[in-house]
């Protein structure tokens, strides 16, 4: 069964290949597919293409679809192609001509675009509310250990005092750039494709501002040519948005592997979070947080991924976009598994509250100790070049009473602003 059957067959190889592992991937996308068919059946009864009667028969039917999508009692035999003729056969099966009546005025070319950037707008929602979820948790732990001081390093020497606060916020405040990646991907997915067609439009007196308000999309994608170039173009913005979430969570997850291990020993976790080796009893692995920064820096791959796919094609419908399903959709699922992994552990975090009272971590006061001189009127490189011999000469005696008072140091976090402008993004 093929939406462009014309009573002969292709080579099964040729199926085989083009085909590919679309089944499997429309599974997750066939929701959308019904939800978008729903909304074009009763245009197509707004507009008079068919009855009224027979808009609301494929209405009744598309719910029943979509209860058995629901259930996971939906399947595509491989005699369909994909979700878009097994859901048509299901109609016609049901319904007769009506359900044969069902494609009119568009294309699968517009229902796959349709489809996804339905997809792609619950998908993103999703992972805003998993950023925020993150976001929220971090900032908690901010402030709880906000008095723990942390060495702070520069080409992974020791450097100057950070502390648990700051750390924390540090990567809450990276969230809030991610999520203005996330909300932009949102927005280019909010513009309803459907009624481009085959991406020239139709001779059917078409009402795409119904569907834009049925299926609530912001807006239209006006230019049939326009919405058809889009395919593709979405995806890469939603695989930018996350890709930008995954570099901090990467990010994170390899301080957390440092911190974690006995030569720094700043953090741990309850053994349940944890894995063992299969011959050394003392060991507690942080496999979930290397998993995350494997999986996290796959993520960072996809733009270019889709890129490469999309770089050198010209406008119109090429098969070629049938393979950014592929990579899009498993990324996704990669991201809200990272998303849900990195916050459920890290509610179970223990910092170690003395970390500083080892005396290697003198050094980390030495600009400190630096300044106080500077402020009793020594001018800065005369400070610094006694500082430097004091060190050298082992009299350094280092000046742990430190008072960092500005906007965003280790004494003023800045908590509540970092909050609004996770707010004013989140709410964008």
């Amino acid at each position: 069964m093929k939406l462009w059957d014309k009573g002969f067959s292709t080579d099964k190889k040729i199926d085989h290949f083009t085909v590919g592992n679309d089944r499997e991937l429309d599974l997750v996308l066939a929701k959308y597919d019904v939800i978008a068919s729903k909304a074009h059946a009763k245009m197509l009864g707004k507009v008079g293409l068919i009855s009224e009667d027979e808009a609301k028969d494929l209405v009744k039917a598309l719910d029943v679809i979509a209860k058995d999508i629901q259930k996971g009692k939906f399947t595509i035999e491989d005699d369909f192609e994909d979700m878009h003729s097994k859901i048509e056969f299901m109609l016609t099966e049901k319904l007769g001509d009506t359900g044969k009546k069902i494609h009119s005025a568009r294309s699968r070319n517009d229902q796959v675009l349709v489809a996804m950037q339905l997809y792609l707008k619950d998908e993103l929602t999703e992972i805003k509310n998993q950023v925020k979820a993150l976001f929220d948790l971090l900032m908690n732990l901010a402030d709880k250990h906000k008095n723990v001081l942390l060495p702070g390093y520069t080409h992974l020497q020791i450097a100057m005092p950070s502390s648990f606060g700051l750390w924390f916020s540090a990567y809450a405040e990276s969230l809030v750039d991610d999520m203005y990646f996330v909300q932009a991907a949102y927005k280019v997915a909010d513009q309803n494709p459907l009624g481009s067609a085959a991406g020239y439009g139709s001779s059917f007196p078409i009402d795409r501002s119904f569907t834009t308000e049925e299926m609530e999309f912001a807006t239209q994608k006006y230019n049939v040519v326009a919405a058809q170039m889009g395919r593709g173009k979405v995806e890469k913005a939603t695989a930018f948005g996350i890709s930008s979430v995954a570099a901090t969570l990467s990010k994170m997850a390899m301080d957390i592997c440092l911190y974690m291990s006995q030569n720094f020993d700043f953090i741990s976790f309850p053994n349940e979070l944890t894995t063992g080796s299969s011959i050394m009893p003392h060991k507690k692995n942080p496999d979930v947080f290397e998993l995350i920064r494997g999986k996290c820096n796959k993520i960072q791959a996809v733009p270019n991924q889709l890129i490469m796919i999309m770089n050198n094609l010209p406008s119109g419908y090429h098969r070629d976009l049938q393979l950014v399903k592929e990579v899009i959709v498993p990324a996704l699922q990669d991201m809200h598994a990272c998303l849900e992994m990195m916050t459920f552990s890290l509610k179970e975090i223990k910092v170690n509250k003395s970390i500083l009272d080892d005396p290697k971590y003198d050094y980390l006061f030495s600009v400190d100790t630096l300044n106080e001189l500077v402020k009793s009127g020594i001018p800065f490189r005369d400070a610094y070049k006694t500082m430097g011999k004091a060190i050298e000469n082992g009299n350094f005696k280092p000046k742990r009473d430190i008072d960092h008072t500005h906007e965003g140091s280790l004494g003023n976090l800045c908590l509540e602003q970092i909050k609004e402008k996770m707010e004013k993004v989140f709410n964008f």
